[in-house]
């Protein structure tokens, strides 16, 4: 089933074709939100739950997985505007507890460039995995509702060689951002949640998106998560719609709507949330990957698109925006999940697809 809810008297098929096939592809639900010269175009697809035949929702609260990051790099920078953080102030000044090595820096942090080991877990060039908390299969199904302490999880990282010597590499790590979610939280004093409500979503009136901490809560109205494993040899589904997200802790435990998402990321990016200098800091890319301070930059024909993506356990979440914020795409998409990541294809497929649609990036740019 579809929805379709143009806004300003839009027609643009292409769009709602699109989420179309990508729910034959594989995804349970999509809900989409494009913001641009043509005005505001929503539209959903797919279903609400497995085995039912409701309409998937429009203005559905989804766990955005790791586009989680780029809200803790907007809080971090705002407190360096404040004067209360420095970006190239050892991170162990904030934090002396954990003996962090002094080299690494809290833009390190958000650059990914610290070398510290992923407390999810690692990939190396060889091959060879080394595994880090549990997030898959059985054994994350029967603990979805434990809850990690942020330091639990700093500590496990700390306890494993680093990937690199401080800044002498590139590695995608979740503690880097569990590291900089405690630097806002020891310099103020205060919860995260409660930064952001102060920072960000207080500012923007954003009144969707949600720090859960170790909340396994996803607010109403939702469309539903699953997850399939293998259980005593036969093949189980279980909804995980409700789970603890402590696990990947700041890496990737929010929760938000396309419409805060697009409110969010429309006013970043046009500098309407961060001074125009540490805008530019956070923008500029690194050369592995291009990633900047909690944000990947893609070039396209219009211009340089800015993203962080994210996924988690059943749910997902697409970030676009253009350089100067009035052209973004906002989706939360759910699916059946597993531990061979088997959406992984036709997730890869759903980001090109919007970007050739909206941003008319074309593959391999």
């Amino acid at each position: 089933m579809s929805v379709n809810l143009s806004v300003q008297g839009q027609d643009r098929p292409q769009l709602q074709t699109a989420i179309e096939e990508l729910v034959e592809a594989g995804f349970l639900g999509i809900q989409l939100r494009v913001n641009d010269e043509q005005g505001e175009w929503v539209g959903s697809a797919g279903v609400r739950e497995l085995g039912r035949s409701a309409e998937p929702l429009t203005e559905g609260h989804f766990r955005i997985g790791s586009s989680t990051k780029n809200f803790v790099a907007t809080s971090v920078l705002l407190l360096v505007a404040e004067g209360r953080i420095g970006l190239d102030v050892p991170a162990a000044d904030y934090l002396p507890e954990f003996g962090l090595d002094r080299r690494i820096t809290v833009r390190m942090l958000l650059q990914h460039t610290s070398g510290i080991f992923n407390h999810t877990g690692e990939l190396y060039e060889d091959g060879t995995i080394v595994p880090g908390v549990p997030w898959q299969g059985k054994e994350w199904v029967d603990n979805r509702f434990r809850t990690y302490l942020p330091e639990e999880l700093v500590r496990l990282s700390l306890s494993r060689p680093a990937r690199f010597a401080p800044g002498a590499g590139w590695s995608y790590a979740n503690t880097n951002y569990v590291l900089a979610r405690l630097v806002v939280e020891k310099v103020t004093g205060r919860p995260f949640a409660e930064e952001l409500q102060r920072l960000v979503l207080g500012p923007l009136g954003m009144t969707g998106t949600v720090a859960p901490g170790a909340s396994p809560e996803l607010p109403e109205p939702h469309n539903h998560g699953y997850y399939r494993y293998e259980d005593a040899g036969q093949e189980r589904t279980v909804d995980v719609t409700r789970q603890n997200p402590s696990w990947v802790g700041a890496g990737g435990d929010m929760i938000s709507t396309t419409r805060d998402l697009h409110t969010y990321f429309s006013a970043l990016m046009g500098g309407r949330l961060l001074p125009a200098g540490l805008l530019a800091e956070m923008r500029t890319p690194e050369a592995t990957v291009g990633y900047g301070l909690g944000v990947f930059a893609q070039e396209a024909e219009g211009g340089t698109v800015f993203h962080h993506h994210g996924a988690t356990m059943g749910s997902a979440a697409l970030m676009y925006g253009s350089a100067d914020g009035t052209r973004t795409l906002t989706a939360g998409l759910t699916w059946v999940d597993d531990a061979d990541l088997s959406i992984a294809p036709a997730f890869g497929s759903a980001q090109q697809r919007f970007l050739d649609e909206v941003f008319r990036v074309k593959p391999g740019r």
